[in-house]
């Protein structure tokens, strides 16, 4: 058993460091018998491991932050763990088998807990109430009484952690404290309220759930409202109006996806389902009364009515803009601009620019700025305030956004005859995130700004003057989410200016934006730079690889195995490319090399620090899921890479990816790689605004170039993990641990 000799005071605790050492039941006179050894050892490991979720393989936690806190989760973890194992066995009073499932509950408890902290999800401070909380289940356990009070007391986490160890699957009052937990993990995670709903149907609650959850996410209660069975036919039976609306239109047959967007409208008898009907069927007059509708909306939102379906009809304009407007054009980027940009004269400048601010991860260069965006200030005749005004400024910050990424924003901006007006909306740009209920706004605001310092200084200038003038505002008001959010746009802002020394790592956890430093591309013990490439072995795949051999000439030693290669750097600093052979993909050989290479790497202690996938885009979610954390760098030479930066972000959080939202080149790929290899032989940082001018200046056919996205244009990403990290805040449709349901 795992436990502590000695804890000094907290002062010297944290000079001098761990003090703890491993100790077995016998030492403290209670020794398990051999029938129950196992557990122990088994609580022993999860103590170990616990221990070592700050990075550290010591007796000791010792995270950065409160001291206090540390102390009193070592304490938790050692010392409380050990007498909780040793009441157990002293125990006379309790069976063989009921004290198996209390040490096996204690085991999966601190399982679920070193998993839930490592992936964010719960506080480390919370361990010592979990051990508290789990002695009092305990207690209340051996005599049969009731763990429900228990459950009602502590967080979710916690509470789901008790409930789902297994150790009091026998309490007399478990279902009870079972309809607790219900109720906890529906406030905790709003939007599983119906799925949760859907497997416990008989709660006594059941009814006030659905109601709350209902005008939370009317689109979930869609989805499960024409189910046949319990929790479809006790929605169906609330008298309420929004159910019943919700009910009538998911029972309606198989269009009730297309009615969605207008619950708000059929509700108040606006809008009927016939009337839906007329048009559901015709793309073009489907999407332009979406717009209608999102316009009717925004106007109605600014007399402060409450409105329902927003997210529906936001999902079906940003499926209708891509699906038929936007990939329309996009396919037809070979053909003259009056094919090409046929389909766009039949929208109004209104249509046009919902268009764009709901595709704009699909939206290819040139189809924003050869139609589009010209289509759309035609018919507002050139006038940018005309246009914003017509839509009640809605989503006029993705707007802005967008014509900084194109290069169009200096142009709209001088399109307001009131150049006063031009800059009071770039003020509001920047204005009231505080008052936002969520990040996207900021998102927008953060992947702007690296477009428009390189476009458009003094405005650039301007922005980070307003940044800074909220910062200051929220913190004389003392509004945290403003503080946070400010702070963060301010450094990320400031650090694409090396004079200012800005640390993002040691302000917000995460990386530096703008460069990747040599060092930190340098993982094993042999501080050399680890690459690996992904190949395919269709034709494609096979003719690149010939190709990506023949690049290798005098400064590179190759070495063959038969499912890779690998090429090491004899002159300047170490660099080692493991690239997998392009077998048969008919076989699935080629993904069989990739995993015996994985293996090899992590079995020699190798961590690649730059990913390169070289295959079409139906192979990328391949190679995204063998990306290993340590990855600072990701190529991805596909085309459409773009649209896949979150995925990549869930296996390395601190990489900086490089994509194409449009087709991946060759012509494009190899000089980006070649300019890479040559600044990392040098032992070079990639300070990634240099470098993108420098590698745009290497490639000959530039056609497609403006399509690929540098990683300091991609701050968003980082504003959400920052902000995430400063707050505690996470999604919640992730639950990253094992739960009791």
């Amino acid at each position: 058993m795992h436990t502590t000799l000695r804890l000094l005071p907290i002062a010297i605790f944290t000079l001098l460091g761990s003090y703890a050492f491993a100790q077995k039941s016998t030492d403290k006179g209670c020794k398990p018998p051999i029938n129950r050894a196992r557990w122990h050892d088994l609580i022993d490991k999860e103590q170990r491991l616990l221990l070592q979720a700050d990075g550290k393989a010591d007796n000791v936690f010792d995270a950065p932050g409160d001291d206090d806190v540390n102390y009193l989760v070592t304490q938790a973890a050692t010392r409380r763990v050990d007498e909780l194992q040793c009441k157990i066995e002293q125990d006379s009073t309790v069976s063989h088998q009921k004290k198996v499932a209390y040490l096996s509950g204690i085991e999966k408890s601190l399982r679920s807990f070193t998993t839930l902290y490592r992936a964010r999800r719960v506080p480390i401070s919370q361990l010592p109430n979990l051990v508290n909380s789990y002695e009092a289940a305990m207690e209340k356990d051996k005599v049969g009484a009731s763990i429900e009070g228990i459950i009602a007391g502590n967080t979710y986490e916690v509470a789901n952690m008790i409930m789902s160890c297994g150790a009091f699957n026998g309490n007399p009052h478990f279902t009870a404290a079972r309809n607790i937990l219900v109720m906890k993990y529906s406030i905790t995670y709003p939007s599983r309220t119906f799925q949760i709903l859907r497997d416990n149907p008989d709660v006594p609650f059941r009814d006030s759930l659905i109601r709350i959850a209902a005008y939370k996410h009317p689109n979930l209660l869609y989805d499960y409202a024409a189910a046949n069975n319990k929790l479809g036919y006790a929605i169906r039976k609330i008298d309420d109006p929004l159910i019943k609306t919700v009910s009538r239109i998911a029972t309606s047959g198989g269009s009730g996806q297309m009615y969605f967007p207008f619950i708000d409208n059929i509700m108040s008898g606006k809008q009927t389902l016939e009337q839906i009907d007329s048009v559901k069927n015709d793309e073009v007059k489907y999407y332009k009364l979406l717009v209608k509708t999102r316009i009717d909306y925004m106007d109605r939102l600014l007399n402060k009515d409450t409105l329902y379906g927003m997210a529906a009809l936001d999902y079906q304009l940003r499926k209708k803009a891509s699906e038929y407007f936007i990939k329309t054009i996009n396919a037809l980027h070979e053909e003259s601009d009056p094919v090409r940009f046929r389909i766009l004269n039949q929208l109004t400048a209104q249509e046009l620019y919902y268009l764009a601010v709901f595709s704009e991860s699909e939206i290819y260069t040139s189809s924003y700025t050869r139609g589009v965006y010209p289509y759309m200030m035609q018919k507002i005749a050139n006038r940018g305030d005309s246009l914003l005004l017509s839509v009640s400024f809605d989503k006029f910050r993705k707007f802005i956004r967008l014509a900084a990424g194109f290069n169009t924003l200096s142009e709209f901006l001088n399109s307001f005859p009131d150049k006063g007006q031009a800059e009071r909306l770039m003020t509001a740009f920047v204005n009231g995130l505080e008052k936002t209920n969520s990040l996207e706004d900021g998102v927008d605001i953060a992947d702007s700004y690296a477009s428009i310092s390189e476009n458009n200084k003094p405005l650039a200038n301007r922005m980070l003057e307003n940044v800074k003038n909220n910062y200051e505002r929220n913190l004389a008001e003392n509004n945290q989410r403003g503080i946070i959010m400010y702070n963060l746009l301010y450094k990320l802002f400031e650090s694409a200016d090396s004079s200012f020394h800005i640390d993002l790592s040691k302000e917000f956890g995460i990386p530096p934006v703008y460069s990747v430093s040599y060092d930190a591309l340098t993982r094993d013990s042999a501080h050399q730079v680890v690459i690996q490439v992904f190949f395919y072995g269709d034709q494609d795949g096979k003719n690149i690889f010939q190709g990506y051999l023949r690049q290798f000439g005098s400064g590179w030693k190759r070495a063959d195995t038969k499912q890779w290669v690998s090429f090491t750097s004899t002159k300047g600093k170490p660099i080692v490319i493991y690239a997998n052979k392009p077998l048969p993909e008919e076989t699935d050989e080629d993904e069989e090399a990739q995993k015996a290479l994985t293996a090899y790497l992590q079995q020699n202690d190798m961590e690649p620090s730059i990913i390169i996938h070289r295959g079409h885009s139906y192979y990328a979610d391949y190679t995204i899921d063998k990306i290993q954390p340590s990855a600072k760098i990701v190529f991805l030479g596909s085309c459409g890479g773009y649209h896949l930066i979150h995925k990549v972000l869930q296996h390395a959080p601190d990489a900086h990816i490089i994509a194409s939202k449009q087709i991946g080149k060759t012509v494009i790929n190899q000089p980006f790689i070649n300019l890479l290899m040559d600044k990392l032989q040098k032992g070079s940082n990639i300070d990634w605004i240099p470098f993108w001018k420098e590698f745009s200046r290497q490639v000959t056919d530039k056609e497609g170039l403006e399509d690929y996205i540098p990683p300091h244009k991609n701050l968003g990403a980082l504003f959400i993990k920052a902000y995430k990290l400063q707050t505690g805040e996470d999604d919640d449709d992730d639950v990253a641990t094992q739960s009791y349901f």
